[in-house]
């Protein structure tokens, strides 16, 4: 496309934290027309089809860009306006981000080049927008991304990254699905101790999505853990029963949301008379009775925080979920926070053929092998069966059947009134009938206890 028709496009990556300049690009826009009246039409989109596309735009590019003063990359300033130490020595992907927002600007521009001439296929609603982004990884003390542990919306033979920053802090790199706002994160710390992780941000680097996480031990500090992460930005509306949403609560108000039952559906944040209190209130997402899944994480940037569900109440309107937040010492706090709900999709957006499922244990001191009530709170895309298993105090195996997937990612979180929280004390394991976690885990302060918990499950 021209310049002059890129407005928008130029309007975003400004927001985003770039310097933008409009240039035309024979054979990349619609059609550029020289002195003397040649034109040279569109071939960029030809680029899957053409092994020789690629050298032809370099030397274009050569060409048209160099001619530019003081040409110089000039990289996003989102992550430097934020109070969160990032690494002394910049990661490769930090040096990436041009290669990458090139990519994007490709991309973005076959798309708006073939809707601009009638050849794009129509779309209604948010999804002709945008589409989902989303990733989870898991990530190992290093840090190291488990291989086996990944999966998102990017092309296929992208990898999540993940770079170390101060003690206990770790920055996972999502590649190829930044977002310039919005979306959600959620974070579950892996440890046979009191271990907890937080989000303390997450932004756009080029293309990619970074996100800061911080992990810390009960009356120790941070501390290096291993952890299980997600990203996701959903824009795509469902029918019931089916339903999907999320609050982003940035310390002051609702700084991202989406719901999946119409574009007017709000959802809504307001904070109670106590502190680290509040009442999210999701319209349109309602049901009978509990039905779905919840997960709420804490996002703070500068002090040890935690978070989890502290009540919950079910209508044909709408969901009413309280959150409570705490501090280290297991004091109330005002702080950020994620939250989601989902009911027969995955926490993510991911495709229909990704394999999931979710359930609550709220008879946590259940003796032996028992499935939770009402059924609604749990749910199996294979039609298999949901099972747990108490082996203990604090020994809570949780049995997905017919889940033999893999690049997979769990997430757990506590529900009740006070300061408890939950991990997993170890990896889930796969078989080739089900999927075993063993163990979630729950405490009050240091000591292991019984204790209500959601879990949620997703695999490819």
């Amino acid at each position: 496309m021209p310049r002059g028709t890129l407005t928008a496009l130029a309007e975003e990556l400004a927001g985003a934290g770039y310097v933008v300049a409009g240039v035309d690009h024979p054979y990349e826009n619609h059609a550029t027309t020289f002195p003397g009246g040649r034109v040279a039409e569109r071939v960029a989109c030809d680029s899957d089809t053409d092994p020789g596309f690629g050298a032809k735009i370099r030397q274009n590019g050569q060409v048209g860009s160099s001619q530019l003063p003081g040409r110089q990359v000039i990289k996003s300033r989102r992550a430097h306006a934020r109070a969160i130490p990032l690494p002394t020595t910049a990661p490769t992907w930090m040096k990436d981000d041009m290669r990458r927002l090139w990519t994007v600007i490709m991309r973005t521009l076959c798309v708006v080049a073939l809707a601009a001439t009638g050849l794009a296929a129509g779309a209604t609603g948010a999804t002709a927008a945008e589409l989902p982004r989303w990733g989870f990884a898991v990530v190992r003390t290093g840090p190291v991304v488990d291989t086996l542990r990944q999966a998102g919306s990017w092309p296929e033979g992208a990898g999540v990254e993940a770079t170390a920053g101060g003690p206990g802090q770790v920055f996972v790199k999502f590649p190829q699905i930044g977002a310039a706002t919005g979306g959600v994160a959620h974070v579950t710390a892996i440890s046979r101790s009191a271990d907890w992780c937080q989000v303390q941000d997450w932004w756009q680097s080029g293309a990619d999505e970074i996100v800061a996480v911080q992990c810390h031990r009960h009356g120790v500090g941070p501390v290096a853990s291993w952890f299980s992460l997600t990203f996701g930005h959903s824009a795509v509306y469902l029918p019931a029963p089916q339903a999907f949403g999320y609050v982003h609560w940035d310390g002051s108000a609702v700084a991202a949301q989406f719901n999946s039952s119409a574009p007017t559906a709000v959802n809504t944040a307001a904070p109670l008379t106590s502190p680290g209190l509040w009442r999210v209130t999701l319209p349109g997402l309602g049901s009978a009775g509990h039905a779905g899944n919840i997960q709420v994480t804490a996002v703070e940037p500068d002090v040890p925080a935690r978070c989890k569900l502290g009540g919950w109440t079910a209508t044909t309107a709408a969901q009413s979920i309280v959150v409570r937040c705490y501090d280290a010492a297991g004091a109330p706090l005002n702080t950020g926070w994620s939250l989601t709900y989902q009911r027969e999709r995955p926490l993510v957006w991911a495709p229909q053929t990704y394999r999931f499922a979710y359930t609550f244990d709220n008879d946590p001191t259940a003796v032996g092998t028992y499935v939770p009530t009402p059924y609604q709170v749990s749910h199996n895309s294979r039609s298999a069966g949901v099972q747990l298993n108490r082996y203990g105090v604090a020994r809570k195996q949780v049995i997905f059947g017919g889940l033999d997937g893999y690049r997979d990612n769990v997430q757990v979180t506590a529900f009740g009134y006070g300061p408890e929280f939950c991990n997993l004390s170890a990896p889930w394991e796969l078989s080739s009938a089900y999927v075993s976690i063993r163990y979630v885990t729950c405490y009050n302060g240091a000591t292991q206890i019984d204790h209500p918990a959601m879990v949620a499950y997703v695999a490819r």
